[in-house]
């Protein structure tokens, strides 16, 4: 007798080992067999259980709900939508309803291109009761925030590659080494079979088939996050590019990778290039007034090309809050780190991020609380010198 996944060999042993503590009667010697059968066979069960890919897990989870919530982080970027729409397309194949959901705003022009071109239904929310199902998948964070209730939400799954503390009541995956939460689920759709397919081949292909604007989607996700595969990545960025790339419609890509940037942006970066404050390899920069929040993380990148400059922090005010956001690719500064302790001393501010990259909001009345002085005297600039002194390590 021989079961599936348990070699021959080992049934022996067990039979000699009755044999050997004496159990000669034939039935007590038979009744410990197929005990160490059966206790061998569970051991084999789950074992493979075990083994399952993170995909097929994910699948089984989903196929256990009628309907989830895909909920983005705050103000989403190509990564948090390319994981959202590949969720989603996974859901369907078990007959899931997904329907996406985010707060905040969809500003940068590259996130709304990225939204328009890949004709993407996503629905805005600002309070938990607006979501759509109580099973709520986070994808590209961990922990709920951005909306009224946010607090009161336990995930139904978490999906992510930033540090946090947040999980899934069914399911979570988390992995910080990875520079792209992207590269996650399209391992994901590569785990259960998926056949990424390009737009001229969708109605020829057999199986599961990932189109061609989940393919687009998730490879420019996984190049948004990883400044095009040359910062950050590991191994499984260049393997689940590879994975996506017979499924990519080339047309797609470079209308949402190429699209028209506003007037207002490039004042920003106009702005923050002029107004620039180079202390050592470090630079601090004062926009001022913005409408557009976006344009501030677009003037830190611009900025952190400046020759001779390895870290930048560039902030502007928008009604009472001050935006900050943050680069580097100096060793010696984390930014998210930086900036949450700029924030940790300011009443109602928050910050943080990676190490290469962060961000940040300021309260106006809670900078001044903090600096002893009146909303309507604060000045900005008290706000440059806290951020000196973080990237510095003076605090």
């Amino acid at each position: 007798m021989q079961l599936p996944g348990i070699p021959e060999m080992r049934l022996r042993e067990v039979v000699r080992a009755a044999e050997t503590y004496g159990l000669s009667s034939p039935e007590l010697a038979g009744a410990a067999v197929l005990g160490a059968i059966a206790l061998l066979a569970s051991l084999w069960l789950i074992v493979r259980w075990i083994r399952r890919p993170m995909g097929a897990r994910l699948k089984r989870a989903l196929s256990k709900s009628d309907e989830v919530a895909v909920l983005m982080h705050p103000n989403p970027d190509p990564d948090a939508m390319a994981c959202a729409i590949g969720i989603a397309h996974l859901a369907s194949e078990v007959d899931t309803e997904a329907s996406i959901q985010f707060a905040g705003q969809i500003r940068h022009q590259e996130n709304r291109a990225f939204r328009t071109v890949l004709d993407l239904e996503l629905d805005q929310i600002d309070h938990v009761s607006e979501l759509a199902s109580e099973d709520v998948i986070l994808v590209d964070h961990n922990t709920p925030r951005g909306f009224e209730g946010a607090e009161r939400l336990e995930p139904y799954a978490v999906v992510d590659h930033h540090p946090g503390n947040g999980t899934g009541e069914r399911f979570t995956d988390q992995r910080t080494d990875y520079g792209a939460c992207a590269t996650i689920v399209a391992e994901y759709l590569e785990d259960v079979g998926g056949t990424p397919v390009g737009p001229d081949d969708e109605r020829d292909a057999d199986g599961f088939v990932v189109p061609a604007d989940v393919s687009t989607g998730l490879l420019y996700g996984i190049q948004c996050d990883t400044k095009h595969l040359t910062s950050g990545c590991t191994e499984a960025e260049f393997s689940a590019a590879a994975y996506l790339y017979e499924g990519v419609d080339e047309d797609l890509l470079d209308r949402i990778a190429n699209p028209q940037v506003s007037a207002e942006v490039l004042e920003v970066k106009s702005r923050a290039i002029s107004g620039r404050d180079v202390r050592g390899s470090f630079a601090v920069s004062d926009v001022g007034r913005i409408n557009n929040v976006d344009a501030v993380p677009q003037a830190a990148d611009e900025l952190l090309r400046l020759e001779g400059v390895t870290a930048v922090v560039v902030y502007g005010r928008r009604d009472d809050t001050v935006h900050l956001s943050g680069r580097s690719r100096d060793d010696r500064v984390h930014m998210g780190k930086a900036l949450e302790t700029v924030a940790d001393e300011i009443p109602g501010a928050s910050a943080g991020g990676h190490a290469r990259m962060g961000g940040g909001q300021v309260p106006v009345e809670g900078a001044a609380y903090a600096s002893g002085a009146e909303a309507a005297m604060w000045s900005q600039a008290e706000l440059g010198e806290d951020v000196f002194d973080a990237l510095n390590g003076d605090v």
